[in-house]
């Protein structure tokens, strides 16, 4: 275009893609709002940006339009609509330029130098622009209405804006998703082909539409519309976008989880009848509700408090009516409710929460979260932690876990040469922690080899100084998971701790439960085999607490059966039960294997017992668990 002349812009120019343009943002914004749930820093940049193209197309038929009658109309007014609309193009690029340096892992601090260099481009465009209208260089309409257009500097803008993002996708592309790299730069190639082909045939109608590609391509990529339209249900990516936004902004929400174990990890889905049901829970008792599926078997009703002041009692009535569907349909649910608590936010810890209540629900019933419920979660989580740093010390000799023993007695001596050492766990804050509490969490989270190795060492020491001051110590029972042995340097720990600690290996028993898998099977009587060799004596616990395979106990050598406290109450109950015992009993002492019965309390609980072939006996009548230190008060001096 000239220097000179009149120039007939408009036509060129027809306002069909500008409008197109706007018609597609206000869809684009509708659904956004609607879709996605939670207003995040990148929900509220995207919305930023389908804002500042909204404005551009806006103004370019504003400006368009005054071309075709600037002499009605004041130059500077016309000045001002092309301004907005190329300030309305190019924020949306710098908007971007913004967006995109979240998913590079980079805030605005560590991409200092692209957030300046987008400012000035800024900066220097709109002044190049400004000050043509004030000194008649570049685009200007001089005193005789005739427009003047010099270099096209919007083009050189525009590549300006595009050349800085690629860059920073290129240079730092190893951080993103290839899939959303290449999408967003290929949308690039597509705007700037459109842009190219407009300006070869000397149109300017589509300008807008070239800035629409890479909107397109983030709504599709990233926020895509996370609902399950058969459920009408979100997914966990958006429950945990919640999580985070409510936690920023201090909000609250109530949480109501429906657990159906039937459809958990198996891959299948809720019937149809049961999806309607929970389509029509979701609006009908709770104002602006939000359901979130986060498993197959998982769903999570979600609502803002301020909205439903009443929660409490809408949540009785939806409950009232969840089991007259469940009358109907039969499907076993665990149901938790609760608010959300500032600490489970912060940790996005909600999922291990709700898993920790439903391990000690029954089925088909309901918990209500209060704040023992949140205080006991909270020690599990401290627990954990200290587990977690337990491990990551490696001290043999943590101070935290502590060696109780029971005594056990010799029948055949009448004195106690035994015992079984029993873990304990003592905190900084919560002070003692019993198994039943951490033992779970160490084999469910693979920290019960770490305290194992502890409880070993802590054993040895005090059997070495046990037999320093001449105690008879026949030896010491230590418990190891069967999940242990399956580890292929269990047995190597094992001697190492105790040739470290120097002790004879006789001095160390070894005491599993039975192994239910065959394949676990094979690999446990492997490590049995190996470490008797050294010494090393094993005890079948728990014997008669479940279903017990004859075979592969008379496979396995183990030294002594331990017969449960269940079969001495057992025996108690009828004759018949004190037979079938007895001969067990009988049958094993005959095959050289000792027994032992645990959870001896009575003086007719030992009667009982020695009638039925005992070795040893231990329990309460003899001794509760004591530090292993008291041992000197029960264990005899051989001189």
């Amino acid at each position: 275009m000239g220097t000179s002349g009149y120039i007939l812009y408009y036509e060129n120019y027809t306002p069909v893609g500008d409008l197109t343009v706007m018609a597609c943002c206000i869809v684009f914004m509708i659904l956004m709002h609607v879709a996605y749930n939670i207003k995040n820093k990148n929900y509220r940049l995207l919305m930023a940006m389908i804002g500042m193209l909204t404005m551009a197309s806006l103004t370019s038929v504003g400006y368009h339009m005054m071309l075709n009658a600037r002499t009605s109309l004041p130059t500077g007014l016309i000045y001002a609509f092309r301004s907005l609309f190329h300030l309305g193009l190019f924020m949306n690029m710098f908007l971007l330029l913004i967006y995109v340096m979240e998913p590079l892992q980079l805030d605005l601090r560590a991409g200092r130098r692209y957030v300046i260099a987008g400012v000035a481009g800024l900066v220097v465009m709109g002044l190049y622009e400004n000050l043509g209208y004030v000194f008649k260089y570049g685009f200007y309409i001089d005193e005789f209405g005739m427009i003047h257009d010099g270099f096209n500097w919007f083009a050189i803008g525009y590549l300006y804006f595009v050349g800085l993002i690629v860059w920073l996708l290129l240079y730092y592309r190893g951080r993103m998703v290839k899939q959303i790299l290449y999408g967003i730069i290929g949308s690039f190639i597509m705007s700037f082909a459109m842009f190219a082909v407009q300006g070869m045939h000397n149109q300017v109608s589509f300008t807008t539409g070239c800035f629409i590609y890479p909107l397109i391509t983030l709504m599709y990529m990233i926020h895509s519309n996370p609902y399950n339209i058969e459920i009408g249900a979100v997914n966990v990516s958006a429950f945990e976008d919640m999580i985070t936004y409510i936690y920023r902004h201090k909000k609250d929400r109530i949480l109501m989880s429906l657990m159906m174990l039937e459809f958990e990890g198996t891959g299948k889905h809720y019937p149809r009848e049961i999806q309607e049901v929970i389509r029509d829970f979701t609006h009908r008792f709770f104002k602006g509700a939000v359901l979130f599926q986060l498993s197959n078997g998982r769903m999570v009703l979600t609502a803002d408090p301020e909205k439903n002041p009443d929660y409490k009692e809408s949540a009785q009535v939806m409950l009232k009516h969840f089991g007259e569907a469940y009358n109907t349909y039969r499907l076993d649910y665990k149901i938790v409710f609760l608010r959300t608590n500032r600490e489970v936010s912060k940790n996005h810890d909600y999922i291990r929460l709700l898993n920790y209540l439903e391990s000690k629900m029954d089925m088909n019933s309901v918990q209500i979260v209060g704040e023992k419920e949140y205080e006991a979660f909270h020690n599990m989580n401290y627990v954990l932690a200290q587990l977690e740093d337990i491990r990551k010390r490696g001290d043999l000799n943590d101070p935290r876990i502590e060696v109780y023993c029971q005594p056990v007695l010799n029948i055949a001596t009448g004195k106690y040469d035994t015992a079984e050492a029993l873990m304990r766990m003592k905190l900084p804050e919560t002070g003692m922690v019993f198994p039943d509490v951490f033992i779970p969490l160490a084999e469910e989270f693979g920290f019960i080899h770490d305290l194992s190795r502890i409880i070993l060492f802590k054993t040895c020491v005090r059997i070495k100084k046990l037999l320093g001051q001449n105690f008879n110590v026949q030896r010491v029972s230590v418990n190891f998971s069967v999940s242990e042995l399956r580890d292929a340097g269990f047995c190597d720990d094992v001697k190492k701790i105790i040739d470290d600690v120097g002790i004879p290996h006789e001095k160390i028993a070894i005491e599993i439960t039975e192994s239910q898998n065959e394949s676990e099977f094979r690999i446990v009587k492997d490590r049995v085999n190996e470490l008797r060799q050294d010494g090393i004596k094993f005890y079948l616990d728990d014997f008669g607490t479940g279903y017990s395979n004859f075979e592969r106990i008379m496979e396995l050598p183990f030294d002594i059966i331990k017969f449960d406290r269940s079969l001495v109450i057992a025996c108690g109950a009828d004759v018949k039960s004190e037979k079938m015992v007895s001969h067990l009993a009988q049958m094993f002492s005959a095959m050289n294997y000792s027994v032992l019965y645990e959870g001896v309390e009575t003086e007719q609980d030992e009667e009982k017992c020695i009638r039925m072939s005992a070795r040893y006996l231990q329990g309460y009548k003899y001794s509760k668990p004591i530090p292993i230190d008291e041992l000197v008060n029960w264990f005899e001096k051989t001189a």
